[in-house]
């Protein structure tokens, strides 16, 4: 019996060793095969890349041609004028030399008759014969002066003469340039976009050859894939000290090509020795992060491998690309089932209908019953902190800004009927502090603690418009009525408008000297509101950002504010108490009270007319 079982086992162990052996060499011929197509679709996109190169060269030069035809056209119109206006001024002078002339000839010709009316006169008129004499030449040189004059002018004048010509002669002839220009591009444009498709085909057949590549390299233990293991860690650990902003070290580990660059120290990565690399030695001996818990252990065998296995990004990924894009989202941790002490309130809104009011919650946002106070739904997956909320118009559709302080920045969209995300617009390494629909309901603008503006296409959640125009973080944005405008507040101590198509910086108000929380438009559009640390409400024209009005009798900073239809201003200060204000004269309406400490956040209801706040 114990031999039998010897055998069996020796069997046993002799198959799994088989099943070892075999897996291990379809392991190894996978990647060969598959290290081959990876190379040949990399040999393929070489050269598309090159013909793309060739061919977006190709439509830069035609654009160029045309871009110069037009700045010559626009020139030549612009000068045209002032060519014009000289000549006029120079043809005039002219004239007045042509009569001054004329003036000084007929002197001349008198002084001459003069002189030889003297000479014929008796030698007892000597004298005078030489004073007449000595009339006439002075006259004679006068009129050489005067002929000297005129000839200039007259030069002048034939000069501006051509010069005007030949601006015409452009002007008549550059629009046909122009459209031949033109012509000649529309007609490269197709073979253009052949090279674009033919690169993005190409492109995608290399990025899925080679991540099936690193799918077998990563479960074969010889790669470890950066988005999914690393990029987390380090975006956890490292980049609150180790950013564009506050790189310590000079060291910024924003993204791949970042960490790969290295600090004032030199590379921090040497490829395939985890031993020699810098940061993995600070990272190990728990100089790294610093004042604050070291890495663990398995945080630090993962960092060591993906260093000696050639610290490689994964494919289809930029080099550039934040740590925060490039990382699996993963969802957020629940909210807890009961809260043991109150939380502050970031954020309030009604729906369009003012049946349901949505408040921030941690990782969550609440809906209630306004008429009775009932939890209605409880919204998950949502970053620790909400900062704004926002209904769609048909109230169908929540759209939340939300952040993990110093982390991660989100802009998410859910389905009002179940809490279903719909969409995950943007993850950013900070908070995002403001979100809201245009007025058409096709777009979505938020703003936050990266200093940028973001405008989104709801239906494709693509991102439009990038707006890098303020120095510090953007609290809050406003459409216009039209939509055609944007308007901002920012820490940075300035209010902004934009343009929402092209994202061009309209006009700047300076108005509160402090940094501004609140922004509206006036429900015609012309005026634009804002609150801020000066304990100020203030209403400026968005024709010249000229101040129109101060409102004020705050007793702390003015936070949110919503105008309604009726030229009304809501406004929730730290003062502890919320108002209402006239925006045309700035008449303080009311004065709501109750909050124990700062109130943060406010919605108002047209409907219900009822008004809503949220306090610290």
């Amino acid at each position: 019996m114990s031999d039998a079982r010897k055998l069996i086992g020796m069997v046993a162990a002799a198959f799994v060793c088989l099943a070892l052996s075999t897996s291990s060499n379809l392991l190894a011929a996978d990647e060969a095969a598959l290290k081959k197509l990876a190379d040949e679709a990399k040999a393929k996109q070489a050269t598309a890349q090159k013909g793309l190169q060739a061919a977006q060269q190709k439509g830069k030069t035609l654009s160029t041609a045309v871009n110069k035809l037009k700045a010559d056209l626009s020139k030549a119109q612009n000068s045209l004028k002032g060519i014009e206006d000289a000549l006029k001024k120079q043809q005039e002078a002219a004239k007045k030399v042509t009569t001054a002339k004329a003036a000084v000839d007929k002197a001349n010709q008198a002084a001459i008759a003069a002189a030889k009316a003297a000479d014929a006169a008796a030698k007892a008129a000597a004298a005078k014969s030489v004073a007449a004499v000595a009339a006439a030449k002075a006259a004679a040189a006068k009129a050489a002066e005067s002929l000297k004059q005129l000839t200039t002018a007259q030069a002048a004048v034939t000069k501006s003469q051509q010069t005007v010509a030949a601006t015409k002669a452009t002007i008549a002839k550059t629009p046909a340039g122009i459209k031949a220009a033109e012509g000649a591009a529309a007609a490269f444009k197709p073979e253009l976009d052949k090279a674009l498709i033919a690169m993005a085909a190409v492109t995608q057949e290399t990025v899925l050859k080679q991540k099936a590549l690193e799918t077998v390299l990563i479960q074969g233990g010889k790669m470890v894939s950066f988005s999914d293991k690393i990029a987390p860690i380090f975006a956890k650990r490292c980049l609150a000290c180790h950013n564009a902003r506050t790189a310590k070290g000079r060291y910024n580990m924003e993204s791949f090509a970042a960490v790969m660059k290295g600090g004032e120290s030199g590379a921090a990565v040497e490829l395939g020795d985890a031993e020699t690399s810098t940061l993995f030695l600070m990272i190990e001996d728990g100089s790294m992060p610093k004042d604050s818990d070291p890495l663990t252990k398995d945080e630090l065998e993962i960092i060591k491998k993906w260093i000696n296995t050639g610290a490689q990004l994964n494919a289809g990924f930029e080099t550039s690309a934040a740590l925060i894009a490039i990382m699996p989202k993963l969802p957020q941790p629940n909210p807890p089932e009961a809260y043991r002490v109150p939380i502050p309130v970031t954020a309030v809104a009604f729906s369009p209908d003012g049946n349901t009011l949505a408040s921030s919650g941690y990782h969550e946002v609440i809906l209630w019953n306004p008429k009775d106070g009932q939890i209605v739904r409880r919204i998950t997956n949502v970053a620790e902190r909400t900062y704004d909320i926002e209904f769609s118009a048909d109230g169908k559709t929540l759209a939340v800004a939300a952040g993990t302080p110093g982390q991660i920045g989100e802009i998410k969209l859910f389905n009002v009927a179940d809490g279903k995300l719909l969409a995950d617009l943007v993850r950013t390494d900070d908070s995002v502090f403001s979100v809201a629909f245009s007025p058409d309901g096709k777009r979505l603008a938020a703003g936050g603690a990266d200093r940028a503006i973001r405008i989104y296409d709801i239906a494709t959640s693509k991102e439009q418009v990038l707006i890098e125009d303020h120095a510090d973080w953007v609290m809050g944005i406003a459409w216009s009525p039209d939509g055609a405008k944007l308007a901002s507040a920012s820490r940075d101590k300035t209010s902004k408008v934009f343009d929402t198509k092209t994202g061009d910086s309209l006009l700047t108000f300076n108005g509160h000297g402090q940094p501004v929380f609140g922004v509206a438009f006036s429900p015609d559009g012309k005026l634009v509101i804002t609150s801020g640390t000066d304990k100020q409400v203030r209403t400026w024209n968005v024709s010249d950002a000229k101040q129109v009005r101060a409102i004020g009798g705050f007793g702390n900073e003015v936070f949110r504010i919503a105008v309604t239809k009726e030229g009304q201003v809501y406004s929730s200060s730290a003062d502890k108490t919320a108002r209402s204000h006239n925006i045309a004269d700035g008449k303080a309406l009311k004065t709501f009270s109750g909050h124990g400490d700062w109130v943060y956040s406010i919605s108002y209801n047209p409907v219900t007319k009822q008004l809503a706040t949220g306090s610290y």
